[in-house]
């Protein structure tokens, strides 16, 4: 995955955590992750796989293609 990638999935998904009025570890804990998952993936550390990304976009009632705009 590329860099450009990974940084607009991280601010799309900081950015619907945030308008939903959740920290990082509630989210991790509704999406039955690691704690550390949502911050890593926030700060850009890992790739995130497609069905991790459909789990992120279900939560939020997104489309998957709204993590790329």
């Amino acid at each position: 995955m590329s860099q450009e990638a990974r940084k607009s999935i991280a601010k799309k998904v900081k950015e619907l955590r945030k308008l939903a009025g959740l920290n990082k570890e509630q989210l991790s804990l509704a999406l039955n992750l690691d704690n550390s998952y949502i911050s890593k993936l926030e700060n850009e550390k890992i790739n995130i796989t497609i069905d991790r990304l459909e789990q992120i976009s279900v939560f939020f009632n997104v489309k998957i293609k709204t993590f790329f705009n």
